[in-house]
């Protein structure tokens, strides 16, 4: 090697971001998520968080209170607003410009689709493979 630094795949980067919104779930919150998917596309990511509600959020949702249930995640939401930007600008090596985000009572799923300021680098996942290799022939 001649000491450049290779840029991370896509894959790399969503997993990075994956481990660490649910480090950020555990700290911020006490809370653990069961899973964070990452899917960046162009300028946009997309982040799903399986198991996402706290125990709160679920108890209230389920005595009949989904108003106030909505209203806890919704201020949880922007507590977790900065935190999150900065961790995605760490990652990806771009900013944020808006956070969409919405929850799922029923489901205990919560969804954010961050819009970023450019498309952040990466390198093909393919960049090793060698283009002259055969084809798998598909039967």
């Amino acid at each position: 090697m001649t000491g450049e630094t290779l840029e991370p795949t896509r894959g790399k980067l969503e997993r990075t971001l994956s481990q660490g919104i649910q480090a950020l779930y555990r700290s911020q919150l006490g809370h653990p998520t069961s899973q964070a998917l990452c899917n960046l596309l162009d300028n946009k990511l997309i982040i799903v968080v399986e198991n996402g509600l706290t125990q709160p959020e679920k108890l209230l949702a389920q005595n009949g209170q989904q108003d106030l249930a909505l209203q806890v995640r919704t201020q949880l939401e922007s507590v977790l607003e900065l935190p999150l930007k900065e961790l995605i600008q760490k990652v990806l090596g771009v900013g944020v410009t808006d956070l969409l985000r919405d929850a799922t009572l029923e489901t205990g799923r919560t969804g954010t689709i961050a819009i970023l300021d450019s498309t952040p680098q990466f390198r093909d996942s393919n960049y090793n493979k060698s283009k002259t290799q055969p084809k798998p022939v598909e039967s």
